[in-house]
């Protein structure tokens, strides 16, 4: 069976998709290196499940070039089903076959993985063993979703949206399989709304919009990107002069949006009091002051204007 060389599991190169007037994807270059998790963020439409999609397969690119493991899927299809394993955003089952039942009919699709049981210890649901699908919560639902991408024992696993719409503890369960996975030596391509999953899961991640990478690297090489280490927000009884609320020492950037004030700060110790003393000149009464510390969310809007949850 080919393998990758030692070259990158992942090589995209100039990719190309375009729907009608839309394009999806817009000569789009990435590389996954082996044993890492990637992620790939952006907003709605931002070309991320597109990508995925040529990468897994799943749709034809119009142009460009998708080297996976060493192959390519218009001569290397077969062999490359057999190394994959896959969590579409929406992942359909039988509601009346049991967990097992399930897996087994995906375990026969590969030629080589572990034993079923084996699966079902590994994302935790032997009690619901042979339960049927329509009666699991949905968290349950989604580890079996990764069950059935795992069945395989994949070298690399597509991982799209995979705990959207998930409770707090069913993220973190699922978040713990993805380690362990990655711990094994597997690499992952992820796609996901939201940042402390990124910034947990991911060693590098590159942020989306209208097609392209507009930035890459590790999450913290991100966050420092933009040059301040906390965010400032606030909103007041009225529009405050801005001119005074820039000459504040610290401040790297300054924009209102929809009545809120955000400030990029670089040490928030000063420049909170700063401000409450400026708010206080002007003869403004604050009516809501929130701080945090920078995140991946504060990179897009610096770079683009817009925030990665745009509905």
């Amino acid at each position: 069976m080919p393998d990758s060389g030692g070259k990158a599991p992942l090589r995209v190169r100039q990719l190309r998709k375009t729907y009608k007037d839309v394009v999806a994807v817009d000569g789009l270059d990435l590389e996954v290196r082996a044993a890492e998790c990637f992620g790939l963020l952006g907003p709605n439409g931002a070309g991320k499940t597109t990508t995925m999609e040529i990468c897994e397969g799943l749709t034809a690119a119009d142009s460009g070039e998708v080297e996976l493991l060493g192959m390519h899927w218009e001569r290397d299809a077969s062999r490359l089903r057999q190394r994959l394993g896959i969590q579409l955003q929406e992942t359909q089952l039988s509601e009346k076959l049991t967990v097992s039942e399930t897996l087994r009919l995906f375990r026969s699709f590969f030629q080589q993985g572990p034993d079923v049981k084996e699966v079902i210890g590994l994302v935790q649901l032997q009690e619901k063993a042979d339960s049927r699908v329509g009666s699991l919560s949905g968290g349950q639902k989604q580890r079996l979703a990764l069950a059935c991408a795992l069945v395989g024992d994949p070298d690399f696993l597509f991982l799209d949206e995979p705990t959207t719409g998930l409770d707090p503890q069913a993220r973190r369960q699922l978040w713990e399989l993805i380690e362990r996975f990655k711990l094994a030596g597997r690499t992952i391509l992820l796609t996901t709304h939201y940042m402390d999953e990124a910034e947990r899961l991911c060693d590098r991640v590159a942020i989306m919009d209208h097609g392209k990478v507009i930035a890459l690297g590790t999450p913290r090489e991100l966050i420092a990107s933009i040059g301040a280490e906390h965010l400032v927000e606030f909103r007041s009884a009225r529009v405050p002069d801005s001119t005074g609320l820039a000459e504040i020492e610290g401040i790297r950037d300054l924009h209102t949006e929809d009545g809120t004030v955000r400030m990029q700060v670089t040490e928030l110790h000063l420049a909170v009091p700063a401000l409450l003393g400026e708010m206080a000149r002007q003869g403004i009464p604050l009516t809501e002051l929130r701080t945090h510390s920078a995140t991946l969310e504060d990179v897009f809007v610096t770079l683009t204007g817009r925030h990665l949850r745009d509905e």
